[in-house]
């Protein structure tokens, strides 16, 4: 895609690669602001459970008692995938309220702080005295209002794709039940079952975060609405653009998957605190939404070709969408190598996921706030509250 964007060959975006030393120096400066050492974890879930210097997870789970480090494991793959199939965008003006500190946040935060106090409080969990987990039968029949009363949904307090989310956890409940073979390894069904699979197909307690990937798309694949599919398969986060000819089935398909390959990053650190060792952590690619891909817009590495698209509300399967996402992709890949040169630093020494969370996510969101009031992104997308 961004090749042939390159050759002008795109009918919606041309690109302006001259343009990619100020969006280094947007994402350099943010970074330096928020990691002065330039020790930057990866861009994961945990992230956004920390609220004013306070790592709420983190204190949960060390005030537990755990029988292992795998019981551990289980528990955040639980949290880590709820949370992260409960993010897609809420809308510029959903907020939750937190108990602790009174504050209104909205956004990933504010879904991170809902999700994980739900989490909490046992909402996902068949076992009174064990809240730390996700059952599938409990999400299975996940009711629309406990979702709506944990996330403060309101008529005044509105959030887009609510109902969308709802009903990707009771997919979600529905196919852990049915394949135990995957999720019920050492417990009964629940996401964190993943973790005994994934464990399980380590060698030498080594597993590449490609596998991860490969683990979440072929084994959660099923939970995604009816879209594309091949071969029978449903392809989730993938769409079609004319301008792809691969010659073969895959003919226009430009797969993206940004909630799965954001959630296998999540899923790095639960890993590594079991006692394992994650590889090659740039196999997985930069994530297509609207804060990476506002970046390139609002800094005018791409520009629309008509105006007025700026105004106008985009389905996510159009065109318009789909190159812009595909393109995020590709110029992060572009951004990272500039980033790794000024630094001085390999991609093993800063991988793309600590670029992102340095980074690119922030600088977009802090370019997205100096044009809009709001901090809505540059281009309107119709979402369904499954993909964003």
């Amino acid at each position: 895609m961004l090749d042939i964007g390159l050759r002008g060959g795109l009918a919606h975006f041309t690109i302006d690669l001259d343009r990619m030393d100020a969006v280094a120096d947007a994402v350099l400066a943010v970074t330096r602001k928020a990691y002065s050492t330039l020790d930057i974890p990866f861009h994961a879930r945990w992230r956004h459970f920390v609220i004013g210097g306070a790592d709420r997870w983190a204190v949960k789970a060390e005030a537990a008692s755990w029988p292992d480090r795998a019981a551990r494991a289980r528990a955040e793959f639980d949290l880590a995938i709820v949370s992260v199939l409960l993010d897609a965008g809420a809308g510029p003006t959903w907020r939750y309220r937190d108990d602790v500190t009174g504050q209104s946040i909205g956004r990933s935060e504010g879904l991170a702080l809902a999700s994980l106090d739900m989490f909490a409080s046992g909402a996902f969990s068949a076992e009174a005295r064990d809240p730390f987990r996700v059952d599938a039968d409990v999400i299975a029949s996940l009711p629309l209002a406990r979702l709506q009363a944990g996330f403060q949904v309101t008529d005044a307090n509105p959030m887009v794709g609510l109902a969308g989310r709802a009903d990707l956890l009771r997919r979600l409940g529905r196919l852990l039940a049915a394949r135990p073979d995957v999720f019920a390894l050492a417990d009964r069904p629940r996401p964190g079952g993943l973790f005994d699979r994934l464990a399980a197909h380590a060698r030498k307690g080594v597993i590449a975060a490609p596998a991860i990937l490969a683990e979440v798309l072929q084994q959660l694949g099923p939970i995604w609405p009816s879209r594309l599919s091949l071969a029978g398969i449903p392809l989730g986060d993938c769409w079609r653009h004319p301008a792809l000819k691969m010659g073969d089935a895959t003919d226009g398909l430009v797969p993206l998957h940004k909630l799965s390959q954001w959630l296998s990053y999540s899923l790095i650190e639960p890993l590594q605190r079991a006692g394992l060792e994650v590889t090659d952590i740039d196999g997985l690619t930069g994530l297509a939404e609207y804060r990476n891909g506002g970046l390139f817009v609002d800094l005018d590495v791409l520009r629309l070709r008509d105006p007025e698209d700026k105004e106008r509300a985009h389905e996510v399967d159009s065109t318009l969408v789909v190159e812009w996402r595909a393109l995020t992709v590709a110029l992060l890949d572009l951004l990272a190598t500039r980033i790794r040169t000024r630094l001085d630093r390999s991609a093993e020494e800063l991988p793309l996921a600590s670029i992102l969370e340095g980074g690119t996510w922030a600088a977009g969101r802090a370019a997205a706030f100096a044009r809009r009031a709001d901090g809505a992104p540059p281009l309107k997308v119709i979402s369904d509250g499954t993909v964003f």
